[in-house]
């Protein structure tokens, strides 16, 4: 059954308007028309304000899977874990003489075992020289790796497995020092205003105003204040989330604008990018493909998905799908249900594999005036729990939640969530101006730490 929008969206105002003050459709005519005034009879009015979108505001990610800390510096550094075992992809080997050129910097030695494939052939090799650019390699199964023509000259992927010694000889030359990454980001100050007149401030409108603040009454500036206060609230989010890098030479750059990467940018560029769980039919096949990934990686046992409504779904019917008992291959529930009970077809929780998933609706992509005008991002795979990380700053290694966010803040001045009030109304006596004026301010970046462990549906 197909769903019809309005032509062109009339009257379906997905698209925000706010202004400072009342629009001139909330006000009855004084002039003539439909609610003029002048008529003898009174309409029938209907003073409260209706919610017809419900809760509007889009935040509660963060406050789900993260936590919030002081910083007081204008960088965040933090060093991550490399690979505890070595391996090398892609490197170009001579098969007349064993030779692979691994690269300067490498860590394999003389003496060791390694793996080699070219994609199709597969063999255990030992390590007889190596310099810094190179190892030469003598294969266990044959006398060379032209042998029958198993390799030719090109690229090889091969991993270290051991070392092997003759009797009375020397120890192992050299060291492999542990190996890890830094990572950097900076937090950007974000700001807003609200502004209104002290005559207005003084109006009573005749609609009874309701928001996601908790606003009531007939003073229309209240609602327009904690509207203004929401939508802040949603950006220190949204900003976080969404965040990107200011390239060098770019034109954000040129203003001398340096952005912070944001949770979708460090996914991008450090995590995993699916696009599995479509509704094609083959989601559960598509989902082994994830645990494939997450096996690559931190393997960490449970994850938590942050989705849209369609894969929501999607996964829903990949779910239901794997069980065929019940009346007519549907399953009535794991209790005393029955199909004269209503049916529960949705999921909240599923083991796959050694695997605990969550999932939960993301409204930021649901919603027709965030992600979900663009629909372009479908949702992310977040791991529970926290991680180990050297802090460049603090000196030592501390346990944080994967994802949280660092916000300014000193004894003199926290600029976490920053607000104050100027002007000679409502309270405030800073300025001559007849008019309050509500600043907003905070200063913060997101620290996605172990982005490997994330993936990010498209």
């Amino acid at each position: 059954m197909a769903v019809n929008t309005p032509t062109a969206g009339a009257n379906l105002n997905i698209v925000p308007a706010p202004v400072k003050q009342t629009l001139a459709t909330n006000y009855l005519s004084f002039t003539g028309g439909q609610n003029d005034w002048s008529q003898q009879y009174l309409p029938e009015l209907y003073e409260q304000e209706v919610e017809r979108y419900g809760d509007r505001s889009v935040s509660s990610f963060l406050r789900m899977v993260g936590a919030e800390m002081p910083m007081s510096s204008d960088q965040i550094v933090w060093s991550e874990q490399g690979r505890l075992h070595l391996s090398y992809t892609a490197k170009a080997l001579v098969a007349s003489t064993g030779v692979v050129t691994l690269g300067a910097g490498h860590a394999v030695r003389v003496g060791q075992t390694v793996v080699v494939t070219d994609g199709t052939t597969t063999v255990k090799a030992y390590v007889s020289a190596a310099d810094a650019d190179t190892v030469t390699l003598k294969r266990y199964d044959k006398a060379l790796f032209t042998t029958d023509s198993d390799f030719a000259d090109g690229n090889v992927d091969l991993f270290v497995f051991g070392s092997e010694f003759k009797k009375g000889t020397t120890g192992m030359q050299g060291a492999v020092e542990p190996s890890f990454q830094s990572f950097t980001n900076s937090p950007i100050i974000i700001k807003d205003k609200y502004e209104i007149s002290g005559s207005d401030a003084s109006q009573i409108g005749w609609v009874e105003i309701t928001g996601e603040s908790g606003q009531s009454g007939y003073l229309w500036y209240i609602k327009a204040e904690g509207d203004t206060r929401t939508r802040f609230e949603d950006y220190l989010e949204m900003a976080v989330v969404e965040g990107e890098l200011a390239a060098s030479g770019s034109g954000a750059a040129g203003e001398g604008l340096k952005g912070t990467e944001g949770l979708f940018a460090a996914i991008e560029d450090r995590g995993h990018v699916s696009a599995g769980i479509n509704g094609d039919g083959d989601d559960l096949s598509d989902f082994d493909e994830i645990l494939k990934k997450l096996d690559k990686q931190g393997a960490i046992e449970e994850n938590v998905l942050f989705i849209n409504r369609q894969v929501s779904l999607d996964i829903d019917d990949m779910l239901a799908a794997q069980n065929s008992y019940g009346a007519g291959g549907t399953s009535y529930g794991v209790f005393n249900n029955s199909e004269d009970m209503a049916l529960n077809l949705g999921f909240t929780g599923f083991r796959r594999g050694s695997y605990d998933f969550y999932k939960t609706d993301w409204k930021y992509l649901n919603d027709a005036t965030t992600r979900g005008f663009i629909d372009d991002i479908r949702g992310v795979l977040v791991p529970a729990g926290t991680s180990s990380v050297y802090d460049q700053i603090l000196g030592k290694n501390i346990k944080r939640p994967f994802l949280h966010v660092r916000y300014r803040a000193s004894e003199a001045d926290d600029r976490r969530m920053k607000s104050w009030v100027t002007g000679s109304v409502g309270g405030a006596t800073t300025s001559d101006l007849d008019a309050m004026e509500v600043h907003y301010l905070s200063e913060r970046c997101l620290v996605v730490q172990g982005a490997n462990n994330f993936m990010l549906f498209n």
